[in-house]
């Protein structure tokens, strides 16, 4: 990594920082403003919108979102996989007005956003005082039905800093949540931002985030005992999705982590052919336990040395045969040479 990578990456997490402050603050003074006229509940989505365009905008990040109809079906309980943060310019591209997040209590003494959070009405589960806890959700239940909103909640319970196209495991209050208040689970995929930021390879490229909004999933059947395979099930259909969408384009300004820049290789490798050949291109529980649920994914967060999962990537393998004498052949894809810094990446699309 030269010199120039390094300065850009250190340039970026300064103007980062300081970017995130300066939103937060306006969602500090936002709160207060919309609270005084009524409108506090949409305090966090105005506030999230600035996230996008403030700091999307200055740092070089879009996100291209797929089914965004989706997000008009309220009520619902969205859950998304987390990865980095940039979830928080992936926030504020798709966040609903008047939907609001879950969180631990001990984020509202944050400088500027925890401020913001606790003043725009973010759900916060205080630890040792479940009975407050159990209050706070069923209010938002009551909230969620009454006047069509939404809650946002991450399932893996802490950010997962992969550089694989996987997740990790489901904890499962958002599910435990949503069989209580017969509230439907959208599930939202991400893909892997890896390619765009990552602090232990000294990521911070620019580029194009991609997210996929599911069809909302009924939970009015969905019993006690069942909530189990039933998170066992979201979790399967959105690592379906996450391999599928596979990594974000990125400008390479900075850097790659070795793992990605090793399965871009493969891929580019796999589709030499030779000019003479035809070329077909293809792309191919009850609100106690979820809070109990949901103050277990805390703790985990607060000891969490951010491990990666365990899902491997599927190799993408392709075979061209011709046998003389037949007019059957198996088309290969077009050859392509791995990009120099500074040109866009192609997306690793993983297939099972």
């Amino acid at each position: 990594m030269g010199f120039w990578a390094k300065f850009v990456y250190y340039s970026r997490t300064v103007l980062g920082v300081t970017l995130l402050s300066t939103c937060a603050l306006y969602g500090v003074v936002a709160s207060i403003v919309l609270s005084c006229v009524g409108k506090r509940h949409l305090a966090q989505w105005t506030t999230a919108r600035s996230f996008y365009y403030v700091m999307g905008t200055f740092l070089g990040i879009e996100v291209e979102v797929i089914n965004e109809e989706n997000l008009k079906k309220l009520p619902a309980i969205l859950v998304a996989n987390h990865q980095s943060t940039l979830d928080i310019l992936m926030l504020g591209r798709i966040f609903p007005p008047g939907c609001t997040v879950t969180a631990k209590s001990s984020l509202k003494w944050v400088p500027f956003l925890g401020w913001f959070m606790m003043l725009s009405g973010s759900l916060f589960l205080e630890r040792g005082n479940r009975e407050k806890s159990v209050r706070t959700l069923n209010n938002a239940l009551d909230v969620m039905r009454t006047k069509k909103r939404a809650v946002w909640i991450f399932p893996e319970g802490t950010r997962s800093h992969s550089t694989k196209l996987g997740l990790l495991p489901f904890k499962k209050g958002a599910f435990h949540l949503a069989q209580q208040g017969k509230i439907p689970i959208i599930p939202i995929v991400v893909s892997n931002t890896s390619t765009l930021v990552n602090s232990k390879y000294k990521v911070f490229n620019r580029g194009v985030i991609t997210v996929k909004v599911l069809d909302p999933i009924p939970t009015e059947d969905l019993k006690k005992e069942d909530v189990t395979a039933f998170t066992k099930r979201v979790e399967e259909l959105m690592l379906k999705e996450v391999e599928n969408l596979g990594y974000s384009d990125a400008m390479l300004d900075t850097n790659l982590p070795p793992e990605v820049r090793s399965s871009f290789t493969q891929v580019l490798t796999s589709s030499t052919v030779t000019d003479s050949e035809e070329q077909d291109v293809s792309t191919k529980d009850s609100v106690e336990e979820a809070v109990e649920a949901l103050e277990a994914e805390d703790e985990e967060e607060d000891e969490s040395v951010h491990s990666e999962p365990e899902h491997n990537e599927t190799e993408h393998n392709e075979t061209a045969a011709q046998n003389e004498g037949t007019d059957g052949q198996v088309e290969e894809p077009e050859a392509q040479e791995p990009e120099e810094q500074g040109s866009k990446t192609k997306k690793s699309n993983a297939k099972s």
